[in-house]
């Protein structure tokens, strides 16, 4: 627990250090940044942010895992958008046989 915290820490400050540096910032905006920028606003701690990032981390398996099943319901129970979406994977990747 600690050395995943810990190595929580040094990445968190690898990405304020690099958010520092760059010249747009648009294109390096995602959850730590929000994050970063919150605590840099005051709305948040270091620890907080720290403990958001690392929740994620933890948390987004099962989060993946329950949003694919509830869209893989979805998809089975609207099957004109199952063909829309397949017409478009074949626009995309062509006829290729796709590997898994």
């Amino acid at each position: 627990s600690k050395d995943l915290k810990g190595a929580m820490e040094i990445l968190i400050e690898q990405k304020r250090q690099m958010l520092s540096t760059v010249e747009k910032l648009d294109e390096h905006m995602d959850f730590a940044s929000q994050l970063i920028f919150a605590q840099n606003r005051g709305d948040l701690t270091a620890e907080n942010v720290n403990q958001c990032v690392l929740e994620m981390m933890i948390a987004a398996p099962d989060t993946l895992s329950v949003t694919l099943f509830f869209m893989l319901i979805l998809i089975a129970e609207h099957p004109t958008v199952e063909e829309k979406m397949m017409r478009e994977i074949e626009t995309v990747m062509g006829k290729q046989e796709l590997q898994s």
